[in-house]
């Protein structure tokens, strides 16, 4: 497991569909070691801190094999690395294995898998296709975010360590599918409002969709 890039942008305004949107999502590929900060990269910050960034949301992983899928379905040739907004792209993370709590040692940092990539309009915004927030969830290619256990460096090459605490069992797709496509899996529900590592939000939002023993007899 590898970083094959490390891409950073700042907040920028764009015209879009007759308005003007501020956006981070459009980011370059850097080169060289970039300081890993509490809640981002050194280069980085985020537009909308309602939505975006944060300490679990600190920093964003998209996977490196994932792009050969939207090259075809886009029909573009040339999506550079850093094309969904991620910080850093990546080999051999994927959302079906990749589990809420990881914890993965990069350079010399350290950081905690939290929770998937939930895509807004800016995504749409960036390719210019409405379709794209409905395409990710659907396709399940969410890419992850990432807190910052430990500040401090890292580069495009850097291998990936992954240490797993014994008992954990959500994935980021497990999150992905109770969120798209299979709310009412009460069991999978009930397992992931126990996980801690998967922030609070998420939780109360699970917790809200569990059946009550009484109400699910009466049915």
């Amino acid at each position: 497991m590898r970083v094959t890039a490390v891409s950073v942008g700042l907040p920028r305004e764009v015209k879009w569909r007759g308005r003007t949107v501020l956006t981070s999502i459009f980011k370059e590929p850097v080169a060289g070691p970039v300081a890993v900060e509490r809640l981002n990269l050194a280069g980085e910050r985020q537009s909308d801190l309602t939505v975006h960034g944060g300490a679990d949301k600190a920093v964003y992983v998209y996977p490196a094999e994932h792009y050969a899928f939207w090259r075809q379905k886009l029909g573009i040739a040339d999506l550079p690395s850093g094309s969904f907004g991620e910080n850093l792209t990546t080999e051999g993370l994927h959302e079906a294995s990749v589990q809420i709590g990881d914890r993965l040692r990069i350079g010399t940092a350290s950081f905690m898998v939290t929770q998937p990539r939930m895509p807004c309009y800016k995504l749409a915004l960036r390719f210019d296709r409405l379709e794209m927030v409905k395409w990710l969830l659907e396709s399940g290619r969410t890419g992850f975010y990432l807190s910052v256990a430990r500040e401090g460096a890292l580069t495009a090459g850097d291998t990936i360590g992954l240490e797993r605490e014994q008992g954990s069992t959500l994935t980021v797709a497990d999150v992905t599918s109770l969120y798209a496509r299979d709310a009412a899996n009460q069991e999978l529900l009930k397992r992931a409002t126990e996980v801690s590592a998967l922030p609070e939000s998420w939780r109360e939002y699970f917790r809200e969709r569990l059946w009550e023993p009484d109400s699910a007899e009466g049915e």
